[in-house]
């Protein structure tokens, strides 16, 4: 679950392009709940006021959160703009991806991609 976050938050921060598989987008979504709970519930019996290190965690990871929701909706075929859609976005999150390359990019569960494109000419 750690790597999958890593790579959602340091690897591709801020990166809209691509698809994201269903495992990296629910183990980062996990993850994030995990610690901005955490973050709530241990700083806020500290002291009210630190408890807003929630706040601040949550404004961290926004722009990830986005783009790794884009990317799941570009894995089902679909425009990033059907994030924001609260019904079907969540269906479609659930949804496995396309198999194989769509428009916005290779299969991120085929590893072995390139094997399919020899002998394939591009114009």
């Amino acid at each position: 679950m750690i790597e999958w976050y890593k790579k959602v938050v340091f690897e591709n921060y801020a990166n809209f392009d691509g698809r994201a598989r269903r495992k990296e987008f629910w183990m980062f979504s996990l993850a994030s709940v995990i610690i901005s709970f955490a973050l709530g519930f241990v700083l806020g019996l500290i002291s009210p006021t630190l408890g807003l290190a929630a706040n601040v965690y949550g404004l961290a990871v926004l722009v990830p959160s986005i783009a790794v929701g884009v990317r799941r909706m570009h894995d089902v075929g679909k425009s990033g703009w059907f994030l924001i859609i609260p019904i079907y976005s969540l269906i479609l999150a659930c949804t496995e991806g396309d198999k194989g390359a769509n428009v916005y990019g290779p299969d991120p569960k085929n590893e072995f991609n390139e094997i399919n494109e020899i002998g394939k000419v591009e114009l």
